[in-house]
């Protein structure tokens, strides 16, 4: 790991107690998860000098806020990275930091919804047209000759072999992938670290929010957290409908990272958050809160097996535990948030929201058409959750 000296970063926490569940039964998925989430957390530390008599007044004054990470230095070393979140006392200075990120997640959640509804409206608009084309592309087809060998047709063939929840998921793992590998940029390492990393004591507050949950230093926490993504991927998208998914997962992103930055603003603890198991973590509980009696098994041991309520509940009280107790291997509140978040959303979320998009499709439809009749096209449909 390349890293700035002086500001030593630990991102590569990770659990002792690895669980891995696989749902069986009808309708099959398997998971991992490593105590329920993958968040990974990492602290900044500045490097203690050597006292000088010059000093001695500003070493005994009280601490500052932990600054941004914007005073790193160019040069890095190959030392290992250690975890030090850095500590503050909570204030209500601090906490009046929290207004621009409370507004963030309020607005941001409001666009992701309503952004879903009119990719849906779309979607069922298209879809005619979509229909003839492909009818269209099978004729000529059937009358173009065949080529061995053909990798386009290999990569076609593969595509629609996926489930419609493994191939909405595929751009989110495509996201994260992009930027590990961003992290592996020496000169790209300070925007890194200012933009997707969410520390409530940083400078950037709201972006971060959001491009951190597509965020991973490590590449095991990265490849279990798709892991887990990708296989609650079938069942979350057709209890949902891939427009609500994509609009549940990303919200779910922010929500974990303001419940992390409440919890760190009310602790004290200050430091860096990275990674997607906030969001992971609610479309984890949503599925286990919609299909309770479903069968989940450690896949080493499948002679163990459990119920997914169990298995929720379990991971709801390790988090708690986690933020209670001040846990620093994982940020425990933005697991705590997003489960939260994903029981919340499946009980009373789906009806309150939903349900209710239908004034501001008919809204879109109206721009759209320029004010003809018909609004109430594409106001339905496809989402496949009660």
């Amino acid at each position: 790991m390349n890293h700035l000296p002086g500001l030593p970063c630990s991102t590569m926490a990770w659990r002792s107690c690895a669980v891995l569940f696989r749902l069986t039964g009808e309708d099959v998925f398997r998971s991992s998860a490593r105590g329920g989430s993958f968040q990974q957390r990492c602290g900044f530390r500045k490097v203690s000098k050597k006292p000088e008599s010059k000093k001695v007044e500003e070493e005994l004054a009280p601490p500052k806020l932990p600054e941004s990470s914007e005073a790193v230095a160019p040069r890095r070393t190959p030392v290992a990275p250690l975890l030090a979140p850095q500590a503050s006392p909570a204030s209500p200075r601090a906490f009046s930091r929290l207004v621009r990120p409370l507004i963030f997640t309020v607005g941001f959640t409001g666009c992701s919804f309503g952004a879903a509804a009119i990719w849906q409206y779309e979607s069922l608009k298209s879809r005619v047209q979509t229909y003839f084309d492909e009818l269209r592309a099978d004729w000529l087809e059937k009358l173009r000759p065949q080529k061995r060998g053909d990798v386009r047709k290999e990569i076609n063939q593969w595509w629609n072999s996926l489930s419609e929840g493994q191939r909405t998921v595929t751009g989110i793992i495509t996201a994260n992938v992009v930027v590990f590998l961003c992290w592996r940029v020496p000169s790209l390492q300070r925007s890194m670290i200012k933009y997707f990393t969410a520390n409530p004591a940083s400078k950037t507050l709201c972006s971060p929010m959001l491009l951190s949950t597509f965020s991973h230093f490590s590449f095991l926490h990265m490849a279990a957290n798709m892991y887990v993504l990708w296989s609650f991927s079938s069942s979350a998208v057709s209890m949902l409908g891939r427009e609500q998914f994509m609009a549940v997962y990303l919200s779910a992103g922010v929500v974990s990272s303001f419940a992390s930055y409440v919890c760190k603003t009310a602790t004290g603890r200050f430091g860096p958050s990275l990674g997607a198991s906030g969001a992971i973590m609610t479309v984890l509980a949503a599925v286990c809160t919609k299909m309770p009696e479903a069968k989940l098994a450690i896949i080493f041991l499948p002679m163990f097996s459990f119920t997914a309520a169990n298995a929720l509940k379990a991971i709801v009280a390790m988090d708690t535990a986690g933020v209670v107790l001040g846990w620093r291997f994982f940020d425990h509140a933005a697991h705590l948030g997003g489960a939260l978040f994903g029981v919340w959303y499946i009980l009373f979320g789906h009806e309150l929201i939903w349900k209710n998009r239908e004034p501001f499709v008919k809204l879109w439809h109206d721009l759209r058409t320029g004010g003809g009749p018909g609004g109430g096209d594409g106001s339905d449909g496809g989402t496949g959750a009660a």
